[in-house]
């Protein structure tokens, strides 16, 4: 059946994917913007003054919420940190308000990330393990809170919990890539942590069944089905560009560099994508070798 999907956020490096892919399907996509519309398919929205007209998402059957200030585009100043938390919450506020008003349900797929469950070191964490601790624990806590709404009035809403995204256009690859071509891709402090990779069409495809699996609800690890550890993913990027990751970078200089943003890299999350998996979601990349190369060549 035709979809006609809102999407928050459409205009980053997952959105302007996933319109995209929605598109050649054959869907209508509504991309939600903050400036005046430009384009047939754009609507106006203020989420930071929670303005959104219901009347702009007749006929939406599904919403995909992606908006968010980017955790690693800046260095982590309080007053950072507050536009990271603002922006998601806010907008996730915005559109659960509208996508009620509503005379007919919507399906709500909201924008969450791994980020729920902090430094574990080794642990295997699934959609039922506990938060973590720390500054992106506390976001993603209210980030998925601010759905709450939709979910208490009925609406089939799935929180997709989304790995480090592995494309050569943004991400983590965005700034490992030119640091591999000139060969000092090595361990980022231990290079022990556990990284929740996932490709960038694996992400696409994930959510495209979310949106297509409304009985899929709560929290959804979006991940790959096999994390691996940090040295393991800067050592095949190295051996894909031909080029040596030997030279490690310790922690405080990533650290002095990155700032607050270091502990999200530096961190060991052992992710697993459980009920993506038993839903018989089928992965594209089922190896980090896969994703990179994907990344790298398209």
């Amino acid at each position: 059946m035709r979809q006609r999907v809102a999407i928050t956020g459409s205009s980053g490096l997952i959105g302007s994917a996933l319109s995209a892919f929605l598109r050649a399907r054959g869907d209508e996509v509504v991309r939600l913007v903050r400036r005046p519309p430009e384009e047939p398919d754009e609507v106006q929205w203020d989420p930071a003054a929670g303005v959104l007209d219901p009347a702009d998402l007749e006929g939406v059957t599904a919403a995909v919420n992606l908006a968010g200030a980017g955790v690693g585009d800046h260095r982590w100043t309080p007053d950072y940190q507050q536009q990271i938390l603002a922006s998601r919450v806010d907008s996730t506020t915005t559109l659960v308000r509208a996508l009620v008003d509503l005379d007919h349900p919507v399906r709500l797929v909201s924008g969450s990330a791994v980020g729920f469950y902090g430094d574990r070191g080794d642990e295997v964490l699934t959609e039922q393990s506990a938060p973590g601790e720390g500054f992106l624990t506390e976001v993603v806590l209210a980030w998925e809170a601010a759905a709450d709404p939709a979910r208490e009035a009925g609406l089939p809403v799935a929180l997709s919990r989304t790995g480090l995204v592995l494309a050569a256009g943004g991400g983590a690859m965005a700034r490992m890539v030119p640091l591999a071509r000139l060969g000092i891709n090595g361990p980022l402090g231990s290079g022990r942590q556990w990284w929740p990779w996932i490709s960038l069409r694996d992400t696409v495809a994930g959510l495209v069944w979310l949106i297509d699996h409304p009985e899929l609800t709560g929290p959804v690890n979006l991940v790959g089905p096999q994390p691996e550890r940090q040295r393991q993913v800067a050592s095949e990027l190295g051996r894909q560009l031909h080029r040596p990751a030997l030279l490690p970078a310790p922690a405080f200089g990533i650290r002095a560099v990155l700032g607050g943003f270091a502990d999200e890299v530096l961190t060991s999350k052992r992710v697993m994508p459980n009920l993506l998996q038993d839903s018989g979601f089928q992965y594209t990349d089922t190896t980090v070798g896969s994703a990179i190369h994907a990344a790298l060549h398209g």
